[in-house]
């Protein structure tokens, strides 16, 4: 099969493995605050398996990175991860006690750590004016999970049925359809799945100028050469060809140089000089920040809408698919704003839609007033402000990143920025958990680390660039 077939089916299947993360997302959100609820668990167990998830992906992330990093490879770990979300999902579905609940949200989180491997991956093979635009597209599809979700949801809140000693029900039911998804993917990754790299391309293009050059010696060889006259130099034969090789640009084939065989992506690498530096420390603090105030959004918005309109889950997942369809026209819309603005402007247009929203929910959902309707219609545009902002920040952050932090850790750094992300969610519905009887504390908090981060990308704004040098080793400057 050819380089470019395996690269189309390679991120065919990635963007696969994101509409399944979304999918598991929205299926099992909208209902596991009542399924707790079955279980007799506390209020403050909704947050704790929520960050459950979130924790274990936070320590396999960085885990799953540097092993891709060192192995330049990423299809067994994927494979791997996904063995995780299998027994997570089907432990979820089991559900005879809250705590195997928060069990399975914690063994099934390990199998989010691929993502770093799957970003250093993307990294490594895209060039950096492409990469906002793939990264857009790849969270465009766990975007369009999230919608496809709820729908699923729909039709699995009607199963009510047994499997030996298991029962099936609009509870239980969204464990077992996604065990059976992520099973199904196994296949599709074990066969559609390649660890291609940009060297690849480069190889194949070669060996075919190379054929076309060596059929066109052939054409115009004579059919009978000198040394086969004589039948004596047929030793000699074999340099020339050898030579003709060398000369015909395959040297780099023949013989790479040992320090590209030997050499370590961390050899010199220092996680000080890496991640302690401006620009990073902005990045990650817009990672965290934004995923700890959606996070707390998040886990505040099912027992909002059960206090004040009575919502059950057909009406969350239907909330949650219109929401699917906004985050997606979103990330398209970024998808062709990057091609025309900088990643630091996305990033600046995010900010101050995220700044807008935690305002208007500070002051109308906080302690709303009105009927029925009016605040219903002030929930709604909050929500919308929310979801709005989104994918301004998540794709300018995610490529600015890949593209100041160094190529050849990527899976590294990818883990670092993931588990940043994961201390998040971890919070963030701890956070929320906590307080859904004192919004004013909870949002308040909110705004308040959004006025931080907007202040730090307006002192570094300089700095948010992409280096405009060539990728080079951590430790360069210190081997001259």
């Amino acid at each position: 099969m050819d380089y470019r077939r395996k690269r189309r089916l390679t991120f065919f299947t990635i963007g696969l493995i994101f509409l399944l993360s979304g999918i598991e997302y929205a299926v099992i959100l909208p209902t596991i605050w009542r399924y707790l609820q079955t279980l007799s668990a506390a209020p403050y167990f909704l947050g704790l398996s929520l960050s459950a998830f979130s924790f274990s992906g936070l320590l396999a992330g960085p885990l799953f990175g540097f092993w891709s990093d060192r192995t330049h490879t990423t299809k067994k770990i994927i494979l791997f991860a996904n063995v995780f979300e299998i027994v997570g999902n089907f432990m979820y579905f089991m559900g005879y006690s809250k705590w195997l609940l928060l069990g399975s949200r914690l063994v099934a989180g390990i199998g989010t750590g691929a993502g770093s491997s799957i970003f250093g991956f993307l990294t490594r093979n895209t060039a950096p004016e492409d990469r906002s635009t793939v990264f857009a597209a790849v969270m465009a599809c766990r975007q369009a999970g999230l919608l496809i979700g709820p729908a699923f949801n729909i039709f699995l809140r009607l199963c009510n049925f047994q499997i030996g000693p298991f029962t099936v029900n609009k509870y239980t039911s969204p464990g077992l359809f996604m065990c059976l998804l992520w099973i199904l993917l196994q296949f599709v990754v074990l066969f559609l799945y390649w660890d291609f790299t940009p060297q690849d391309e480069t190889h194949q293009r070669n060996g075919v100028e190379q054929e076309e050059v060596e059929q066109e010696e052939e054409e115009g060889k004579p059919l009978v050469g000198p040394n086969e006259l004589t039948g004596s130099y047929g030793t000699v034969t074999s340099v020339q060809s050898r030579s003709s090789s060398v000369a015909n640009g395959d040297v780099s084939r023949v013989s790479p140089p040992p320090e590209e065989v030997d050499s370590s992506p961390f050899r010199n690498f220092s996680a000080s000089r890496e991640f302690v530096r401006e620009e990073v420390v902005v990045l990650l603090a817009a990672q965290f920040i934004t995923l700890f105030n959606q996070t707390a959004l998040e886990t505040m918005v099912t027992p909002l809408t059960q206090k004040f309109f009575n919502f059950g889950e057909l009406e969350n997942s239907i909330m949650y698919c219109v929401c699917g369809v906004e985050v997606i026209a979103g990330f398209l819309f970024v998808r062709w704003l990057s091609k025309r603005a900088a990643e630091r402007v996305v990033l600046a247009v995010g900010l101050i839609l995220c700044n807008i929203s935690c305002v208007w929910c500070l002051i109308f959902l906080a302690n709303p007033q009105g009927g029925f309707a009016w605040q219903l219609a002030e929930f709604i545009i909050g929500v919308f402000l929310q979801v709005l902002g989104l994918p301004f920040v998540a794709v300018a952050q995610v490529s600015l990143f890949s593209k100041i932090t160094s190529e050849k850790t990527q899976g590294f750094s990818q883990g670092i920025r993931r588990s940043v992300g994961g201390l998040a969610t971890i919070l963030g519905p701890l956070w929320a958990g906590g307080l859904t009887s004192n919004l004013y504390v909870m949002l308040g908090l909110m705004m308040g680390l959004l006025a931080l981060l907007t202040i730090m990308m307006v002192v570094s704004y300089e700095r948010l660039v992409a280096p405009v040098a060539a990728d080079r080793p951590i430790g360069a400057d210190s081997d001259d």
